[in-house]
């Protein structure tokens, strides 16, 4: 019997890199930054929402939308649960047609989605276990700084922007601890990448235990 399972974790704390790292281990994994790009493509209802409830001014010259000109407006401005409230319930339907498609494709398989506000929008129900990656806040800080500049040169004024647009997005999500109190496994991804592989390891055997002690019990 199938497994879906969160992975979930605060601003850059490396959940991304995390869900790959159980791709590469055989489970099946939606990435929700993906399934919101999907959302805004023009044509998409989100699309249309956001656009009515935003303006132009989120838009490209090709009247895609400009996901950082959109999440200046909605941090900003304050208005992150409206947005929120467009885009959530879409992601969530979305999550629910994937989980039917992929259960057809494998009946026995573990699915995880990965998602930065699972538990802020209140999609926690949808899963067996919870995987929440933590790091420490500067690493947290700085692995944002660093992928919103780059490799484009700047200076000390550009990276102090950016870590306070990094404090500012944090300050929009649950704190690490209350992540922490909800979840059934915890990843610590400030050390290596070894020490986080070998976290992950331990907790994908779990898993492939529990998909499998569910299909004995279903009597498949």
């Amino acid at each position: 019997m199938s497994l879906l399972v969160g992975i979930t974790g605060g601003l850059a704390s490396g959940k991304t890199q995390v869900a790959q790292m159980f791709a590469s281990r055989g489970a099946y994994v939606l990435y929700a930054d993906k399934v919101g790009h999907d959302l805004m493509q023009p044509g998409q209802s989100v699309y249309g929402e956001i656009v009515n409830s935003f303006g132009d001014s989120v838009l490209n010259s090709d009247a895609t939308i400009n996901r950082a000109a959109l999440a200046s407006a909605a941090f900003g401005n304050g208005r992150i649960d409206e947005l929120n409230r467009i885009v959530h319930p879409a992601v969530s339907a979305r999550l629910e047609e994937w989980v039917a498609e992929m259960r057809q494709f494998d009946a026995n398989g573990i699915f995880i989605f990965e998602a930065a506000l699972i538990l802020e929008a209140g999609m926690g129900k949808h899963f067996a276990k919870l995987i929440v990656v933590t790091s420490r806040s500067e690493q947290r800080l700085e692995r944002f700084a660093d992928r919103v500049l780059g490799s484009a040169a700047h200076d000390e004024a550009q990276h102090a922007q950016a870590l306070r647009e990094a404090e500012r997005r944090m300050g929009a999500q649950l704190s690490e601890s209350e992540k922490v109190s909800a979840a059934d496994y915890v990843i610590d991804n400030s050390g290596t990448l070894e020490e986080t592989e070998l976290q992950v390891n331990k907790i994908f055997k779990d898993l492939q235990m529990l998909a499998t002690s569910r299909q004995n019990a279903s009597g498949r």
